[in-house]
Formats: structure tokens, C-alpha cells, sequence
């Protein structure tokens, strides 16, 4: 994946993917494509706090 989302950018566009989905009314091609768009920002969200995390965890030398 080529995106270059920050984290609170990646967060934000899956915010908004949520509320699409909880709202309704999109046809199931559009749900499917929002669902599918979630599921890439959730990884992107995912990279970001793995990244943090191994930058904050003691490494044994």
C-alpha cells in the first residue's frame, strides 16, 4: 500500500467510514467499497501503533 495516511489522518477517514456504515441508506456495492476502505485504515491505524509500540518497548541487546 502507497498511502501516506498519519495515524490521526487515517483515524479520522475511519471515523467517518464508520459513520457511513451505522447511517445507512448506501447501496451494498457502497457498503462493501466503505467496509473495504475501513478494513485498509484500520491496517494503516494498526502500522502506526505497532510502530509506536516497538519504538517504546525495551529491545534486549
Amino acid at each position: 500500500m502507497s498511502e501516506t495516511l498519519t495515524y490521526e489522518q487515517a483515524r479520522a477517514e475511519l471515523a467517518t467510514v464508520v459513520e457511513r456504515l451505522e447511517s445507512g441508506g448506501s447501496t451494498l456495492e457502497e457498503s462493501l467499497a466503505l467496509w473495504e476502505r475501513g478494513e485498509e485504515l484500520a491496517a494503516i491505524c494498526q502500522r502506526w501503533l505497532d510502530a509506536a509500540r516497538a519504538r517504546l518497548t525495551p529491545t534486549e541487546s
